[in-house]
């Protein structure tokens, strides 16, 4: 299962991106919204999903793990696949979709193309209890960028990714502003008690 991808784009479209991480090729389908943050980028950090199915396997890449956590939350309702929930995403910033969920604002969810009125109240339905615990960049002010930094050099020690995410936002959920070094230094301090 591949979680995060880091490496230099060889080839960038605005639903599909081909990345190069150390001599290999990775194709990856992004939403517009992360295409818009990496066009001007050669060498990129994304956070992956990776969808496996009978005959395929596909790998999703978002530039923040808010954006890759509402995928997974879209694609867990039922009828809404992998191509639909990126086309959400593309239609419609984090913030904006965790809001018009959490204020049942289904308008606002039906101007998304491809996303019909049965579809949106499905949404709002299954969605409202949960989105309320996605961290996005606005309610946090964290930068992304050093905590994919951190949990990449925790990872590459050889701690469990996802014990990595869990401890890296802890400790940037009590201090946003923390450096690279202090978060890395922490979380060890955390990961060896």
């Amino acid at each position: 299962m591949i979680g995060y991808l880091k490496g230099k784009i060889i080839s960038a479209k605005p639903t599909k991106i081909i990345l190069d991480v150390n001599g290999v090729g990775y194709l990856v389908n992004i939403s517009i919204s992360t295409f818009e943050k990496i066009s001007d980028s050669q060498e990129i950090s994304l956070f992956i999903h990776t969808h496996v199915r009978e005959d395929a396997l596909s790998l999703y890449g978002f530039y923040t793990e808010a954006e890759k956590e509402m995928f997974e939350l879209l694609i867990s309702i039922s009828g809404i696949g992998p191509k639909v929930a990126l086309s959400i995403l593309s239609g419609i910033s984090v913030d904006e979709l965790q809001n018009a969920i959490q204020t049942e604002n289904v308008s606002r969810l039906v101007s998304v193309p491809g996303v019909g009125r049965k579809t949106a109240e499905r949404v709002v339905l299954e969605l409202k209890s949960k989105v309320g615990f996605i961290e996005t960049t606005v309610q946090k002010g964290i930068d992304y960028t050093v905590k994919q930094e951190a949990v990449l050099a925790l990872t590459t020690l050889g701690y469990n990714q996802k014990v990595a995410e869990k401890i890296v936002r802890d400790l940037l959920n009590e201090n946003p502003t923390l450096s690279l070094e202090d978060l890395i230094r922490k979380s060890l301090s955390e990961l060896n008690k």
